[in-house]
């Protein structure tokens, strides 16, 4: 498990949709910031979060944080990952890698938001979000820090959408 500092950078835009959702929340890559976050923010509500990871440690750390309103699961293939349900947020910060853009753009017509993180132009030979983006009507940028965070959207106007 490699941690940093920089890993948080996407809480201001999940708080943000946070509050302005009540529906079920998908999180693509488990973590010590999203993860967190939304459980305990989801916790008195019992408001559904479904969190999967393909990286054994990850899911033996967060072992604990499943509950009736929180499904951990282990996932060894994305493409198993059935995309059926619709979904109020759905965060993407897995891997490997290339897997971002490839499962963002699965989600694109079940999803009101969508949250890429990393998603500064620098980094798209990583992530692919550029392959991406026409999937979407609308997309917001928050680039006030270093990754940066892209919310897309099919459902939701974002051009007035602010932190």
């Amino acid at each position: 498990m490699r941690i940093s500092k920089t890993y948080g950078t996407h809480l201001p835009v999940l708080i943000k949709l946070l509050g302005i959702t009540d529906g079920p929340i998908l999180e693509l890559g488990i973590g010590l910031y999203s993860t967190t976050y939304l459980h305990w923010t989801c916790f008195s509500k019992k408001r559904k979060i479904v969190s999967y990871e393909n990286q054994a440690g990850w899911i033996y750390y967060f072992e604990k944080y499943r509950s009736d309103f929180h499904q951990i699961n282990f996932i060894e293939n994305w493409d198993e990952l059935e995309v059926k349900d619709f979904w109020d947020i759905v965060l993407i910060d897995h891997g490997p890698d290339i897997r971002r853009g490839i499962d963002a753009g699965r989600f694109a017509n079940n999803a009101k938001y969508i949250i890429l993180h990393d998603s500064e132009p620098k980094n798209d030979y990583r992530y692919r979000y550029s392959e991406i983006y026409p999937l979407f009507k609308y997309r917001f940028d928050f680039n006030e820090v270093i990754p940066h965070t892209t919310v897309l959207s099919n459902f939701v106007d974002l051009t007035n959408f602010k932190l």
